[in-house]
């Protein structure tokens, strides 16, 4: 389909999307529903095996939601507000439950729902001009997208408290530093190296990945014995595969495995 706020690249096996919104990249209804459809799309290709996310320009990734858009701030608040924290929660979600690795390329801002739509991705690669925080206390609101909570269990309690109630920025090496990213490398280099990035994982078994996925998230705050129930049915259903087979038989013939999701 066409996209009017979002461009979509494909360049086997990656799939770029990047956030097309001037001047500041900041997410309204249209653009939450074209994100969503484009990963609709991508989920059953079976040429892209990870995705990127990335703002358009160099100095913004996403600066936040488009808070305009909601209707908010113009009087009393409406049933359209409530509905887009829960639309963009469950797009959070199914970015952080998607069956395929997910990454941010972070260059610049990256704020409030910004900040949470690259905490929902399983990797986290920042430009060293990025700046990163929820600075939706300056506005009288909470993070509404799941900043209050994958925040705290990104970098700990301690750090997202202060981060959350003072609105302060995390520069690129403090957010590094703090575990909310994972890389951090020049400017010129962002899209080079998520791309990078994105093709070793490509090489990855696809049912392997979805199920580590899947096993991390359902499992991460529940107890350990629940946790090991949710990993050994996991690692039961790879066992399974084509994949598993391939890859302990390239392991023992000391050859590079071909994975093909199967």
């Amino acid at each position: 389909m066409a996209y009017n706020t979002i461009i979509l690249e494909k360049e086997a096996p990656l799939a770029i999307i990047t956030i097309n919104r001037p001047p500041v990249n900041a997410l309204n209804p249209e653009a939450i529903n074209e994100l969503t459809q484009a990963f609709k799309e991508l989920r059953d290709d079976a040429s892209v095996r990870v995705i990127i996310i990335t703002g358009a320009g160099q100095y913004t990734f996403v600066a936040g939601a488009d808070i305009t858009s909601f209707g908010a701030g113009q009087g009393d608040p409406g049933e359209a507000q409530f509905a887009m924290i829960k639309i963009g929660q469950k797009f959070f979600t199914d970015i952080e439950t998607y069956p395929k690795p997910v990454i941010a390329a972070i260059n610049g801002v990256c704020l409030g729902g910004g900040n949470e739509l690259a905490m929902a991705c399983d990797v986290r690669v920042a430009a060293e001009s990025a700046r990163f925080g929820q600075p939706e206390i300056n506005l009288g609101i909470i993070p509404g997208w799941g900043g209050t909570q994958r925040l705290p269990r990104l970098i700990g309690k301690t750090k997202a408290m202060e981060l959350l109630l003072s609105g302060d920025m995390l520069k690129a090496p403090d957010a590094l530093r703090v575990g909310l990213v994972n890389k951090v490398v020049p400017d010129s280099e962002l899209l080079t190296t998520a791309k990078n990035v994105g093709r070793m994982l490509a090489t990855k078994a696809p049912i392997a990945m979805a199920n580590i996925k899947k096993a991390v998230f359902q499992g991460l705050d529940t107890s350990i014995e629940e946790g090991l129930d949710v990993e050994y049915r996991a690692a039961v259903e790879c066992f399974q595969t084509e994949d598993a087979i391939e890859g302990i038989s390239a392991f023992l013939s000391k050859r590079k495995p071909q994975f093909k999701g199967k």
